[in-house]
């Protein structure tokens, strides 16, 4: 009798722990999401270059000397831009060295309205603007602004990242 209780209490056992693992499995099945494809729109692109020229040579060589390095960036931005008035063309000077691995767009905002003020087009590595015209129409007076550099890669257009700097506008008349 004693081993009748025994076995019983072992095939009790067996069962209670089969039960657990299947309802283990089961809820596992029933609370799991599948995978749903999503498309995405991506409302960023690389514009066409606008204001880009070719290094010079003698920079050009000198940028050579450095690896590119597909992880890192190098912006290059002068602090200050002067126009001597809005409407015409004024010293800008950004350059997207050679040793850089992707192509830049920047795009400077006004920090007080937030509002757009000019944009590069694509800069591709080894090339720079030193003179640009603005977008909007600004009154004499000092501007300080923020330059986002937008890294794209050239072959997918897929945004890589941003780095911004700070800068002020100067317009003289």
């Amino acid at each position: 009798m004693e081993e009748k209780q025994k076995n019983r209490k072992k095939w009790l056992i067996i069962l209670i722990l089969l039960l657990l693992a299947f309802g283990g499995i089961g809820a596992y099945f029933l609370t799991r999401e599948e995978a749903k494809p999503v498309s995405m729109v991506s409302g960023e692109f690389l514009p066409k270059g606008k204001d880009a020229n070719k290094i010079s040579d003698a920079e050009l060589k000198k940028m050579a000397k450095e690896k590119v390095d597909r992880s890192k960036f190098n912006m290059v931005i002068a602090p200050e831009a002067t126009f001597e008035s809005s409407d015409k063309a004024g010293e800008l000077m950004i350059q997207n060295p050679a040793h850089n691995a992707y192509p830049v767009n920047v795009e400077i905002t006004r920090n007080d309205t937030g509002e757009l003020i000019y944009t590069s087009g694509a800069i591709q590595p080894g090339y720079e603007v030193k003179e640009a015209r603005l977008e909007q129409e600004l009154s004499k007076g000092d501007y300080p602004a923020t330059a986002k550099f937008s890294l794209y890669d050239d072959k997918t257009k897929e945004k890589k990242g941003e780095v911004a700097a700070k800068i002020t506008i100067h317009i003289k008349n």
